[in-house]
């Protein structure tokens, strides 16, 4: 049967073919329907895990165990897993262990560019990179099977427009290979030095192989055409390539891009006139193709920075401008990331944007987003949990300078789960006085309304221990005093939170609490009620509009809301003076 499937579905489909029992995983743009679609398959335990780290820990662990497993994040999110990345190289594994790194070139819902098939060399392990869906699919399937042939973990890299677009794909049955036996064996699986350096010598062995295998599997093949250009590419780029070049040039695509295969790309080489590189971002295949001895052009014409299209290409290697297949006249508005109407974040941002003295450490998600003119309360976001940590920083050089600034951090729920737990604990066992704002609204948000530990269900639907924010907090060593735990809705109690949090020379936590408003319940809950402007008690002040709720307009001199975006939040209501605001509907 052949269906259309996105790259994401097609990865949890060769998962579930490939016999796959576990996977754990934290979510992240553009990995997150990978675990979301694997956990509608019968014979998988998929679950969110709290972090990456976590995630790659549990699927080693299951690996080991004899479980043929995987976990998926976001390129970033292998950064917070390298540590056990690492080590369970050294290890190897006993069932199969894939592990999916959906990188983002162009930065679409990310912070950085990275280029993560620096991590296969650099983590001595094989990668696969797929260039469609149906290729998301069967290179699952081989990837397992790479993993136990050369007791290796596996690194299978996407990107943004491989995991998001759609191509046919044909399915195939699903493989029980059941849980290999486990037996003990320290020398390979106690990562002791003593056993560390008798290993890595078995990885340098086995990486031989891998290139062997390399060289004469079926993922890296030949195209051969017009001789006079050769291109050397591979996942999306791919694609790219063969519409614009077609078969006016001859292609080695490379699915298997580390170990690369050596003897293919010789051998190609030796077939063409002119040799050409192309790949998003980093130099990799080209700079090993350089260290080889053939002269190739790549990074030369083809940049390094963003994610390539078919334009791009046929510019730089034809010299030709974009076809337009088709012209409008109609241009989409630029829709710039805001708060939602309604967002329970904004109310906490609105009361902190009043204190001209305060420094917002922000964080990944939507709390990020008190940037936006008009609360302009951000100033600094370095990664996922960093907020606390990096908050801690600030209030150290602010201390050291003599200024009288107050740090104010700013992270939510999942993400204090993530990675900011440990920020807070550095906060209260040093006695740094800045206030950590934890924006609980009960879901991980700016993913796609993920669970997480403080939601009380899993993946899977099923009902789970709620982790209290608020007992956590104060089992970390915060004083009751020094705790406030406010309905960001409520503007007056926020507002208090926020003095008493400004004014403490101590360790100080606000933890806002109400659901996102793009909840199902809360949509259908708060689907009748919205505000509306009273014309004759405006006086035009505008100081709603300093709330920077979308759903508050000002065009011809009239301060009107939008009923079909207002959901009732009452946070401007709060904010007139006038009384010109009223809510209709319960």
């Amino acid at each position: 049967m052949k269906v259309i499937m996105t790259g994401n579905e097609a990865i949890a489909r060769g998962a579930y073919e490939a016999g796959c029992t576990v996977a754990s995983a934290y979510p992240g743009t553009p990995s997150t329907e990978i675990l979301e679609n694997l956990s509608t398959y019968d014979g998988i335990y998929a679950e969110w895990a709290p972090n990456e780290k976590v995630g790659l820990e549990v699927a080693a662990g299951a690996a080991i165990g004899g479980a043929r497993s995987m976990t998926t994040m976001k390129h970033v999110g292998l950064n917070v897993a390298a540590d056990p990345l690492f080590t369970i190289a050294y290890e190897g594994v006993n069932g199969g262990f894939v592990v999916v790194s959906a990188d983002d070139p162009g930065m679409h819902s990310s912070q950085n560019e990275q280029d993560n098939r620096l991590f296969a060399p650099h983590a001595k392990i094989a990668m696969v990179e797929p260039s469609d869906s149906q290729e998301c699919k069967d290179f699952m399937k081989e990837a397992f099977k790479i993993s136990e042939q050369f007791d290796t973990v596996v690194l299978f890299r996407t990107t943004t427009r491989v995991s998001h677009s759609k191509s046919v794909v044909e399915l195939g049955e699903r493989e029980e290979v059941g849980v290999k036996p486990y037996e003990k064996n320290i020398q390979k699986y106690v990562m002791i030095p003593a056993h560390s350096r008798k290993k890595h010598y078995e990885v340098e062995e086995r990486l031989k192989k891998l290139q062997e295998y390399s060289n004469s599997c079926g993922l890296n093949k030949i195209e051969m055409a017009d001789s006079k250009i050769g291109v050397v590419t591979s996942g999306i780029s791919y694609q790219y390539v063969k519409e614009v070049l077609g078969d006016k040039a001859s292609i080695l695509k490379i699915g298997m891009s580390y170990p690369l295969p050596d003897k293919l790309i010789k051998e190609f080489a030796s077939k063409v006139d002119k040799l050409y590189v192309v790949e998003e971002n980093e130099p990799y295949i080209e700079n090993a193709i350089k260290v080889m001895g053939i002269q190739c052009t790549g990074k030369e014409i083809i940049p390094i920075c963003g994610e390539l299209s078919s334009d791009i290409i046929r510019k730089a290697m034809l010299g030709e401008s974009k076809v337009e297949s088709y012209k409008t006249d109609i241009q989409a508005p630029s829709r710039p990331p805001v708060l939602c109407p309604g967002c329970p974040h904004r109310g906490i941002f609105y009361a902190v944007s009043k204190y001209k003295d305060v420094i917002a450490s922000g964080d990944i998600g939507c709390y990020t987003l008190g940037l936006v003119a008009p609360l302009n309360v951000t100033d600094i976001c370095v990664c996922m949990g960093a907020s606390v940590s990096s908050g801690i920083g600030l209030e150290k050089a602010n201390q050291i300078a003599g200024r009288n600034n107050k740090v104010f951090a700013f992270i939510g729920d999942s993400t204090f789960f993530h990675s900011g737990i440990t920020g807070l604990i550095n906060s209260i066992y040093n006695s740094t006085p800045i206030v950590t704002c934890i924006l609980d609204n009960s879901i991980t948000a700016m993913t796609g309304h993920q669970e997480n530990p403080g939601t009380g269900k899993t993946l899977q639907g099923k009902a789970a221990p709620i982790v209290d924010i608020e007992k956590v907090v104060l089992s970390l060593g915060i004083k009751e005093e020094n705790l406030r735990v406010v309905d960001p809705y409520n503007l007056k109690a926020t507002e208090e939170a926020v003095k008493a949090a400004h004014d403490s020379t101590e360790p100080f936590v606000i933890i806002t609490k109400q659901p996102c408003a793009l909840k199902k319940d809360v949509i259908k809950r708060r689907a009748n009620m919205h505000c509306n402007i009273q014309t004759e008690n405006c006086k035009k002040c505008k100081a709603c509009l300093k709330t920077g709720c979308p759903a508050l307009e000002f065009k011809n001199n009239v301060v009107s809301i939008n009923k079909n975006m207002c959901n009732g939040c009452e946070l401007c209501k709060q904010v007139c003076k006038f009384d010109a605001i009223e809510k209709v509907g319960e």
